[in-house]
């Protein structure tokens, strides 16, 4: 499946500790209905069984929305569900390395928070960078923000498409306008969200506007 920049407009990253007694199936349902282009699931809690489980019934329920799915951090569970790829941090397995896994038909995302990781990540077969965190962020802990100079300097010095993300919401997002991104990938101003069709559709809106030239 070859990468669209337009597919990465709004990146849904799915966020467990927020489902509030939900499942994390009608969650995503509502991200989609709402309009985010690009969904990836992010379990870092769970046993395999249990996400692979989960990544079945997710990815059969985004290809009904022709949305591209892809798990984090995990090549062997987006092998075995059938997704349509997976993204890895600087500390899990190289590009090409997953690469060999899955085949040349699947997406590679790749954090990067310097330009060199950036060329690094596309020339070992990236599709996609993931770049920050461009705000503060309760995600994660021991995230770093990151310079928006160096986000705008990482787009300048590749090819491949660049998300922004980390604390993005309505509020901030306009502030990365003119960086060279083609889109955010957003958990808690989504999924954290009362209403994820609502909050999804107007930050999808946000997100069409920011990139615009």
């Amino acid at each position: 499946m070859k990468i669209k920049r337009e597919d990465l407009l709004l990146y849904g990253i799915t966020d467990r500790s927020r489902l509030g007694g939900a499942e994390l199936y009608e969650h995503v349902k509502m991200a989609l209905d709402g309009g985010v282009t690009f969904l990836q699931l992010r379990e870092k809690n769970r046993e395999k069984d249990q996400v692979l489980e989960e990544a079945c019934r997710i990815g059969e329920l985004c290809r009904e929305y022709n949305v591209p799915f892809i798990i984090n951090d995990d090549p062997e569970i987006a092998r075995l569900s059938g997704a349509d790829g997976v993204h890895v941090g600087q500390r899990d397995m190289e590009a090409g390395r997953v690469r060999e896994i899955l085949g040349e038909d699947k997406i590679i995302g790749v954090t990067a928070r310097t330009v060199e990781q950036a060329i690094a990540a596309e020339r070992s077969g990236a599709d996609y960078l993931g770049c920050g965190a461009v705000f503060p962020t309760g995600t994660k802990s021991d995230a770093v923000e990151l310079d928006h100079n160096t986000l705008r300097k990482i787009c300048e010095a590749v090819n491949i498409p660049v998300i922004a993300i980390g604390g993005i919401c309505e509020n901030n997002i306009m502030e990365l306008k003119g960086s060279g991104i083609c889109g955010v990938a957003v958990i808690g101003a989504i999924f954290g969200s009362d209403d994820i069709k609502s909050a999804s559709a107007r930050l999808k809106v946000f997100a069409e506007k920011m990139t615009s030239s």
